[in-house]
């Protein structure tokens, strides 16, 4: 069920004429045909292969006779059901009316377009992007989640039914996904993608992320989607990476320590220098103080939808809002300032240790059994509570399912992260 679709060679294909844009496009839909009935990635669409010709052809007659087309020209992207796409409704994985939902189209999709890309359609995402699961199962193995709330996103590309995947992340949700599916997740710094036109589940915690195969396609992808992106070269030198040893890594089960200890093994055989720390000791207050902006600013953003439709709630979507609604402004305000210290204070131990990357498990270990939970977001939560920018990479096996090992470094740094994660990728591959 796994296809290989790689971004930056098929946008390569297309961009050069090395491949023709319609036959491309019968190849996706033949891939979507035999996969998406078992999978369930994408949110059932009866126009999809008509608005993709139509859309097709309003490309073509955009570009004309230009000799380089722009640099996603014809490529399918699948856009998580959270994220306004014109044409197209949003229903957030939810039983509110779609139009009580619409909004303008999000400036990550017009981005999309403007570089030539087409909307394959959208993905399936937990309801509002919390934990309530949709339908989309493990293309690894059917019967285990493909993590949450991006879970069509990852899907999705897993299984080559599209090469780019739109997700977002307010505690792990791009990284995970992306782990347990096998494949590259990338949480750019905080606000470094807008998500303006994106139905929030907490504003100053969602995150816009992508979902590729490989490094260089996740590079190129960024390249179009971030705000002032530079290129960066290739390093000449291997980063000094640090292990935050301590409460938070042993949040871990002993066969996802057991996988991730392997791929330190074999970057440290690569000539990778590896500096183990203690950090996040307090890491329980770090879980306790997300929980609270998460409630608190869900319950702002829903509540006239709550008021309105609080009985069409999952009743886990439901208590966070009930949870926000206790809550004081006061709570917030603490809680953010200290999520801003709590930066501050990575971002200084990085500098202190000569540490230019953290790296932990992706995930406390490969994706749990059954489709009732999108499993546990320990592992990734500190990070984007931290806003820092994140990146995951398939680092092996565990019980025959996928692991990750994420990376991440000091706000900004995304270029710097992505060029590193290409040799790192290469080395933890099992």
């Amino acid at each position: 069920m796994i296809h290989e679709a790689s971004l930056a060679e098929i946008a390569t294909q297309l961009r050069h004429g090395r491949r023709n844009i319609d036959s491309y496009l019968d190849d996706v839909r033949d891939r979507v045909d035999a996969v998406d009935p078992r999978v369930q990635a994408l949110v059932s669409e009866s126009d999809r292969w008509n608005r993709l010709e139509r859309a097709v052809d309003v490309l073509e007659d955009s570009v004309g006779d230009v000799t380089t087309p722009p640099p996603l020209y014809g490529v399918p992207v699948g856009v998580k059901d959270i994220v306004h796409v014109d044409g197209l409704p949003t229903r957030a994985g939810s039983e509110l009316p779609p139009d009580e939902l619409a909004g303008p189209e999000a400036t990550v999709v017009t981005r999309l377009r403007n570089v030539g890309a087409l909307v394959l359609g959208k993905t399936v995402t937990t309801e509002f992007a919390y934990f309530e699961p949709g339908p989309t199962r493990n293309p690894h193995a059917l019967d285990h989640t493909p993590g949450g709330s991006s879970s069509g996103s990852a899907a999705a590309i897993a299984t080559g039914m599209c090469p780019l995947a739109i997700g977002t992340d307010t505690g792990g949700s791009v990284i995970r996904p992306a782990a347990f599916c096998g494949i590259v997740g990338f949480k750019p710094t905080h606000g470094r993608i807008p998500f303006d036109g994106v139905i929030p589940l907490s504003a100053s915690l969602d995150h816009i992320g992508l979902f590729t195969q490989d490094v260089p396609s996740m590079r190129l992808a960024a390249s179009v989607l971030c705000d002032g992106w530079s290129y960066h070269p290739d390093p000449a030198d291997t980063p000094m990476l640090g292990i935050p040893d301590g409460p938070y890594l042993e949040r871990a089960s002993s066969e996802g320590l057991d996988a991730f200890e392997a791929a330190v093994e074999r970057l440290a055989e690569a000539g990778y220098e590896i500096e183990r720390v203690q950090a996040l000791a307090d890491i329980e207050t770090v879980y306790d103080r997300h929980e609270t902006i998460e409630a608190c600013e869900a319950a702002l953003d829903h509540h006239n939808w709550f008021e309105a439709y609080g009985d069409r709630y999952s009743e886990s979507m439901a208590a966070l809002l009930r949870k926000g609604r206790r809550l004081r402004i006061e709570d917030l305000a603490k809680s953010r300032a200290g999520r801003d210290a709590f930066q501050e204070r990575l971002e200084s131990r990085l500098t202190a240790e000569g540490i230019e990357c953290w790296i932990t498990p992706a995930a406390p270990g490969p994706a749990p059994a059954g489709l009732d939970t999108t499993g546990d977001p320990s592992m990734t939560r500190p990070w984007t509570h931290a806003r820092l920018p994140t990146v995951t990479l398939p680092a092996g096996r565990c019980d025959g399912l996928p692991v990750g090992m994420q990376c991440i470094t000091a706000a900004g740094q995304d270029e710097q992260l992505l060029a590193w994660a290409e040799d790192v990728a290469a080395v933890v591959a099992e």
